[in-house]
């Protein structure tokens, strides 16, 4: 296999099938040793919680299957801390950036916070969802773009983002229902999509380090959220 790509999280591999190989890092998203999943940079190591992550992955992923909603994955190593999925091109890649990050916020936190604190406080309840887009460039610190911004650069046409966004708040409420069943609020999730036989499908992962999850109004550390997702 081949090194095609090293993330922050996740190293990226092409194997001799056409499928790619994800290798799962002990690396978590955040901001002078604190997680926050909402930061465009590496800020703190947990040791284990690459193998966590994969696990949790895998477990939305089959919940996702069930659902009827196709995704890229296709089987998983846990020791190795690896997932086989099927090849994609990534969204805005063609434009020459990395790719395009999906926000579901169910509550106002973090980012949102950081650009619109003026209009609404931490913490306030989203009803119905609501989904945003950002290119994933450090350098410009992961500008926002739209549905309609998306179109005009040719990344894809509004029929592929709705059905993106239709995508989105279905995953997102999966997750969600799943985490209420044991006592836990989902406040915001990331995802990855990308272009497979021309039709967009969630890529990536779906882990702790990429949810914000609070219960009984404190957030959940990245390994117990893991935990409690999978030792129920």
């Amino acid at each position: 296999m081949t090194l095609t790509y090293k993330g922050k999280t996740k190293d990226v591999y092409a194997l001799e099938n056409g499928n790619v190989l994800l290798k799962f890092k002990d690396d978590c998203t955040g901001k002078d040793g604190v997680f926050d999943p909402g930061e465009n940079a590496v800020g703190l190591t947990i040791e284990g919680i690459g193998q966590a992550n994969l696990k949790t992955s895998v477990y939305y992923f089959e919940l996702c299957k069930k659902a009827g909603i196709k995704t890229h994955y296709v089987s998983a190593d846990i020791e190795n801390a690896t997932m086989e999925v099927l090849p994609a091109e990534c969204l805005g890649k063609a434009q020459g950036g990395n790719g395009l990050e999906v926000i579901c916020r169910l509550v106002a936190t973090g980012s949102f916070i950081r650009r619109y604190g003026e209009y609404i406080k931490d913490g306030t309840v989203i009803e119905g969802g609501y989904v945003e887009c950002t290119f994933k460039n450090d350098a410009k610190g992961d500008p926002l773009v739209t549905g309609e911004g998306l179109a005009v650069l040719g990344v894809m046409t509004p029929e592929m983002f709705e059905s993106m966004k239709e995508q989105t708040l279905k995953i997102t409420k999966i997750v969600a229902d799943d985490l209420k069943s044991i006592g836990l609020d989902l406040w915001d999730i990331k995802f990855e999509f990308g272009y497979n036989n021309g039709e967009v499908v969630l890529i990536d992962e779906i882990a702790s380090g990429n949810m914000r999850v609070y219960k009984d109004g404190k957030i959940v550390e990245p390994v117990k959220l893991t935990e409690l997702i999978l030792n129920r």
